[in-house]
């Protein structure tokens, strides 16, 4: 019977280890999901002050807002001072991957919204080079875009998460930030990179700018990896002004229309 007893309890002993480590895993999911479950893991308050002028929105980070020294550039950008222990965690694609160039390309969602797309390897050569990784990868066909600002001031949809619901990444997260307006306005047609409350947290997410938008530069702001060339007014008729299917507490929320990456081209321009 003592043989009998051990294999049961050695069992027992590894279903307990089993469902430790699923609760583990279930913790770090939801960890991640409170992080990335948003533009850059980062949510949009609404001042009630402002009411009378208007709805300011401001973000700060899921854990406090990104502190850092940012100082303007010649060239119109702010580059945060990263904290000392600020670094990529992963493999990171090389950011010699961009070459300093102009890469072209398309992005298509559901079959039918057919976007020109530009990513400057000049300006922001560290994320171009994510992002034509992940599109020469076709990481992202497939995936969905579950996140949608339709308000004044405030016009984006967001795309790339792993899992589509804001969390998941490629198994990497890099910084620094690139190319970000000094003064937060980030015009029609501009593609940036979402992140979290770190410079150093950016990954797979972007999103895309359909109408003149401000964010809060106290946060440090958001790298401008390259713009929509066409198909701008297509995304706008067929899925943006059709609305959030239920805002969230920050005003976005999940685009009524279900939206996918359907399609991802990128090459060198010549």
């Amino acid at each position: 019977m003592a043989p009998k007893n051990q294999a049961r309890d050695n069992r027992e002993a590894r279903e307990r280890l089993r469902l430790y480590q699923a609760r583990q895993g279930l913790h770090e999911r939801q960890r991640r999901r409170r992080v990335r479950d948003n533009l850059v893991g980062v949510g949009v308050l609404v001042v009630v002050a402002a009411l009378a002028t208007g709805s300011q929105l401001a973000f700060a980070g899921s854990r406090g807002s990104v502190s850092a020294g940012a100082s303007a550039t010649a060239t119109g950008t702010t580059t945060p001072s990263p904290s000392a222990t600020a670094g990529n965690t992963g493999d990171v694609p090389s950011k010699s991957i961009a070459k300093d160039s102009t890469w072209t390309g398309t992005l298509t969602l559901n079959k039918d919204v057919r976007l020109g797309i530009e990513l400057d390897g000049k300006a922001a050569p560290q994320a171009a080079s994510v992002e034509i990784k992940l599109i020469q990868d076709q990481f992202y066909t497939g995936t969905t875009c579950h996140r949608l600002a339709d308000s004044a001031g405030l016009q984006f949809l967001q795309c790339g998460s792993a899992n589509g619901d804001g969390t998941g990444d490629a198994g990497f997260e890099y910084g620094p930030l690139e190319n970000v307006p000094s003064d937060g306005e980030y015009t029609k047609g501009t593609i940036a990179i979402a992140r979290g409350s770190s410079p150093y947290s950016q990954s797979t997410q972007f999103f895309i700018v359909y109408g003149d938008t401000t964010l809060d530069t106290s946060t440090g702001g958001y790298t401008v990896v390259g713009k929509v060339t066409s198909g701008l007014p297509d995304l706008v008729s067929e899925i943006t002004s059709k609305g959030i299917a239920s805002a969230g507490s920050d005003g976005t929320g999940e685009p009524k229309v279900a939206t996918k990456i359907t399609g991802a081209t990128i090459s060198r321009e010549q």
